[in-house]
């Protein structure tokens, strides 16, 4: 049985209306990216593999960075699409921005440098220095480069980019259309690709907003079937991104994966299409049982601390594969079982725990007054 589809509401209003199945898609992406971290530290050499040929469908980490991307560009649009693209203004729209996503990382950035400081340097490049301390904490990582405290972070200055842009991207949707905002995001990126003497962008690289600004905004795009007509909203768009996928998939079997990490840009490009139109068949309620999976109760929580996830658990997984496992087993495939056996679930409970801590009360509480208020209350009852 479909879940509840949403449904447009009149211009000026905003109805709100949580998309189910969207936190369990987070809590996938977020667990994939650990597993790539616990095979990418295991089997040095990459984009060359050192590691059975059966544990090859880890290495691709890259994609599920794109897809959380494109993921944050529809759930932000979602409140717009059913308030006929407009926000309730710049400042507002950005200091919520901040109150989400700052305290959590901020809390993950002083554990990540003493992590770096005192058990495993999170770079080649070595500790990180002061220079590091300013450049991250002010999530300047896209534009300036420091040694990293955590190698993960280098997506949350591109996100940080995007949220600047993000209600002039609003603007172009409201008064050109989504096909407009498409090609105009996406034409000069691929002419650059077309140009560019090495277009394929490396994590950790700066200023790579520029080339995943499209994947952002194909979720922005996709928002918008939440405020469509009841015709467009029973597409059955699932199929439409699995034909849009298949092509894709066909070229990485093709070619391999190491052809695959050289590029990126343009399979960034590629894919982007695939991952909005499951947005948006996820967000009309199909298929059904795909949803019905998305909304169980363990990938729900799951999906529900998939940030912290995403920030604390690099520091981890490097801890024990790099300092923890050497005493214990031997490099290779058993290195990577006790990665699998300590690190992700250490990781999934510290950063359920890092949540409850740093990301909850952030998403409970919209201001310091009301969260004071709370802690105040809290103490209170505990006494």
């Amino acid at each position: 049985m479909p879940l509840p589809v949403p449904v447009p509401v009149p211009a000026g209003q905003v109805r709100q209306q949580h998309v189910a199945g969207l936190d369990g898609l987070r809590g996938l992406a977020a667990l994939y990216v650990v597993l790539f971290h616990c095979w990418l530290y295991t089997f040095p050499g990459y984009p060359h593999s050192s590691a059975p040929w059966w544990l090859d469908g880890l290495m691709f980490g890259r994609l599920a960075v794109v897809f959380f991307l494109v993921v944050s560009g529809f759930s932000l649009a979602l409140s717009p699409a059913r308030n006929g693209w407009r926000t309730d203004g710049l400042a507002r729209f950005l200091r919520r921005r901040a109150w989400r996503i700052l305290p959590p990382y901020w809390a993950a950035l002083v554990m990540s440098l003493l992590i770096a400081w005192f058990v495993v340097p999170a770079s080649h490049l070595g500790p990180p220095t002061g220079e590091s301390v300013l450049v991250y904490g002010l999530l300047a990582q896209d534009m300036v480069t420091a040694p990293t405290p955590n190698g993960a972070f280098w997506s949350i200055g591109v996100e940080a980019e995007l949220y600047l842009v993000f209600p002039l991207l609003l603007f172009v949707r409201r008064r050109l259309g989504a096909v407009a905002l498409v090609v105009g995001v996406t034409l000069p990126v691929v002419v650059r690709g077309l140009t560019a003497a090495n277009a394929s962008p490396v994590e950790g690289d700066n200023w790579l907003t520029p080339h995943l600004a499209p994947a952002f905004v194909a979720g922005v795009a996709a928002a918008g079937v939440v405020a469509a007509s009841s015709k467009v909203r029973r597409l059955p768009w699932h199929w439409p991104a699995a034909a849009a996928l298949v092509p894709v998939l066909a070229v990485v079997i093709a070619k391999g994966p190491v052809w695959t990490a050289h590029h990126y840009f343009w399979i960034d490009l590629a894919v982007a299409p695939a991952m909005a139109m499951l947005l948006a068949a996820v967000a009309t309620g199909r298929p059904a049982r795909l949803v019905r999976l998305l909304t169980a109760r363990p990938l729900r929580g799951l999906g529900g601390f998939s940030y912290s996830l995403y920030l604390i658990h690099l520091p981890i997984v490097m801890t024990v594969v790099r300092r923890i496992a050497p005493r214990f087993v031997a490099p290779g495939l058993p290195t990577f079982l006790l990665a699998l056996a300590v690190a992700l679930p250490v990781s999934v409970l510290g950063a359920w725990l890092f949540a409850r801590f740093f990301e909850t009360p952030f998403q409970r509480h919209r201001s310091w007054k009301s969260l004071l208020r709370y802690s105040r209350s809290g103490a209170e009852g505990r006494g």
